[in-house]
């Protein structure tokens, strides 16, 4: 329960899955089965490099322009080959048949996948557990939260 509270607020706040038509789903699905787990985990590292620079979190890390160019160069070339080889022929027919968000949509999901593989981690989960520690569930009993 613990670490499903932190684990939710994290993904609640970050990443939102849209609901997405055929098309959408199948170039998702193509996606996550043509990325590994070590293609995931630099999408994470991308993500994270970039949200360091919203002012809110921007004191608390620091991560250098070089190293955020490199993730964008990554990045920038996972998506040419899953866009532009692996999932090709998913992703024309996504936008052909459902139109503009396909892309963002579809990738959304690979985030989310992504995502749970981060919280996977016993060091992450441990980190998000703490959370519990400062809530209190005896105010929460009416959303069925058990302690």
């Amino acid at each position: 329960m613990k670490v499903f509270i932190g684990f939710f607020l994290f993904v609640s706040l970050s990443i939102n899955v849209a609901h997405s038509g055929p098309y959408t789903d199948e170039l998702a699905k193509c996606l996550v089965e043509s990325t590994t787990v070590e293609d995931r985990t630099e999408l994470v590292k991308w993500l994270f490099a970039a949200a360091t620079r919203h002012p809110a979190v921007s004191e608390m890390v620091v991560v250098s322009d070089e190293a955020l160019e490199e993730e964008n160069r990554i990045i920038g070339a996972l998506v040419m080959r899953l866009l532009g080889e692996s999932c090709k022929e998913q992703a024309e027919k996504a936008y052909n048949y459902e139109g503009d968000r396909v892309i963002e949509n579809s990738f959304e999901v690979l985030g989310s996948v992504a995502g749970q593989e981060l919280f996977s981690s016993p060091k992450v989960a441990a980190a998000f557990a703490n959370l519990a520690n400062y809530l209190e569930p005896e105010k929460l009993k009416h959303l069925g939260v058990k302690q």
